[in-house]
């Protein structure tokens, strides 16, 4: 038996990296994972695509199904929920891990990539939580997960670290800022519906192919396993109580494992590599 059997775990950004390996979790944790990506097969020649997480969760035993589009638009949100509704069922389970990242000083950055940032860390992820959580209602719950980042963190100074001056993060982490925030009030807006509202980042960088594009595969990592581990708990723990929290993996994992986390499983979760 699985934490999350019976349970439809819709994943964005599912073609590689954290994505892939969230969807290979919550499938060999027994849901059915609507697995989206921009497209089916690999994308300009990067690694990893949505068909071959498909098949690495069916070569497991789980199960998901492939759904394609462009979450960059937000408008493209509704019609992807009613296809995943039409054809798996009503997502009980959200994840919203879709990412793209421009690296730019403030003063040179163009509007249309800030639009862009925008719209799949902030604007999309609203939209798909108002498209889902009926269905979670008519359930009885409900888990809704973004996946945020340590650059949402403002800078401290002066004088400033060289990170917060010379990396370009701003947009990015301007944009998670804002993403943290509607989730501890979307938190507080459904949490008489039974539905968990949480986001979660690594505490390192992880070595990913994004990590690796942007030069963030450095010493300093950490294990894909652990924020695998730190999404089931917050997606499959109870949403009456471990909502509205803004985990970072070390110290959420530490204080799960030191008992001091309510409404956590009661089993510890089994990780390998991040792989299911």
């Amino acid at each position: 038996m699985g934490r999350l059997d019976g349970q439809v775990a819709l994943v964005t950004g599912a073609s590689r990296g954290l994505g892939a390996a969230i969807a290979e979790t919550l499938a060999g944790e027994g849901a059915h994972v609507a697995a989206v990506a921009r497209t089916l097969e690999p994308d300009a020649g990067r690694p990893g695509s949505l068909a071959e997480t498909i098949s690495r969760i069916e070569a497991r035993g789980g199960t998901a199904t492939a759904f394609t589009a462009d979450l960059g638009d937000p408008d493209h949100c509704d019609p992807l929920v009613a296809d995943v509704q039409d054809r798996v069922g009503s997502p009980t389970v959200l994840v919203n891990s879709a990412a793209v990242t421009f690296l730019r000083p403030l003063l040179e950055f163009p509007l249309r990539r800030v639009q862009v940032m925008l719209n799949l860390h902030l604007l999309t992820p609203l939209r798909l939580a108002q498209l889902v959580a009926p269905g979670m209602r008519e359930h009885g719950s409900g888990w809704i997960l973004s996946l945020t980042s340590v650059a949402a963190i403002h800078p401290v100074g002066p004088p400033f670290g060289d990170f917060d001056v010379d990396a370009g993060f701003a947009v990015y982490g301007t944009v998670k800022a804002a993403l943290d925030r509607m989730t501890t009030s979307l938190a507080a807006e459904l949490h008489a519906s039974n539905i968990a509202v949480n986001t979660a980042a690594p505490l390192l960088p992880v070595r990913t192919e994004g990590a690796a594009a942007l030069d963030l595969a450095h010493e300093d990592t950490e294990d894909i396993s652990l924020i695998c581990r730190t999404v089931l708990e917050l997606c499959s723990g109870d949403p009456a109580v471990l909502t509205g929290r803004i985990a970072y993996t070390t110290p959420f994992l530490d204080a799960l494992e030191r008992g001091e986390i309510s409404g956590a499983h009661p089993r510890p979760a089994t990780m390998d590599g991040g792989r299911a």
